[in-house]
């Protein structure tokens, strides 16, 4: 059974912090050949949040949820989305972001989301309603694009 959970930095144990921070440095430092400041001061912002699945006390999936302002100027952020390896092939990934969109709308909800994304994530960010609004650049030696999602309007 797969748990998810959504807190701020303050009530995370320091043993899922660990976990979290190395499932990070493990896909993105070491996975991806990417040097770079992983620990970037905005996981401990007061608003920041930390979403994560756990199957059998194992993490499995991990987005980190940032408020509007924090990150991009009037929009919130989804980023550091990341699936353990052994949980890739579950289509895990698509199962985090439904629960980032959900989260992040449910805490900021007139707020739009932009993201970096890897441009080889391009079309799955576009399957969870993102549009492409920059052209590649490139962030830490990989090819990125500036990507947003408008609220969903209620009638």
């Amino acid at each position: 059974m797969i748990t998810w959970h959504c807190q701020p930095f303050n009530e995370l144990s320091t043993h899922k912090l660990y976990d979290l921070l190395r499932l990070r440095c493990d896909v993105f430092v070491v996975e991806q050949n990417c040097p770079f400041p992983e620990l970037d001061g905005l996981d401990t912002l007061p608003s920041t949040q930390h979403l994560f699945a756990l199957q059998d006390n194992q993490l499995v999936a991990y987005a980190r949820l940032l408020a509007e302002g924090d990150s991009y100027s009037g929009y919130s952020s989804i980023g550091r989305v990341v699936v353990a390896p052994q949980s890739r092939k579950d289509k895990m990934g698509h199962t985090l972001m439904s629960h980032a969109i959900k989260d992040a709308t449910t805490l900021w909800p007139t707020s739009p989301i932009k993201i970096g994304a890897q441009s080889h994530l391009e079309n799955f960010y576009k399957s969870h309603g993102f549009i492409t609004v920059s052209s590649p650049y490139m962030e830490d030696g990989i090819e990125h694009y500036i990507m947003t999602r408008e609220p969903e309007v209620t009638r």
